[in-house]
């Protein structure tokens, strides 16, 4: 049991996805603010012009995309890393592999 814990302490790519998981995570931090900042100015547009903006809406999707593609990759569903490791929209083609296949 001890020796099995000690090999998985030594694997370097653990200790790789860890400093990945806690960059993410800053990363997905600061893209929830952003998207806080989406959702306000979308409010004012719909305010002030009475429809929505199609750029804002885009954005917001986009930036969506990219926290759920962050969300699966520290939750251990995907090893794929997140954009800028690769394509922004990665995500709507990312393959979920089936948990009672694991």
């Amino acid at each position: 049991m001890d020796d099995q814990i000690n090999e998985n302490l030594k694997k370097l790519s653990t200790w790789k996805r860890i400093f990945f998981m806690l960059i993410f995570a800053a990363i997905g931090g600061m893209v929830r603010m952003l998207l806080w900042a989406v959702i306000l100015l979308q409010i004012a547009s719909v305010l002030l012009t009475g429809k929505i903006n199609s750029n804002i809406l885009d954005f917001g999707r986009s930036l969506s995309i990219y926290t759920y593609h962050i969300l699966l990759f520290l939750s251990f569903n995907t090893d794929v890393l997140p954009f800028p490791f690769a394509a922004w929209n990665l995500t709507a083609d990312l393959r979920i592999p089936d948990a009672s296949g694991k």
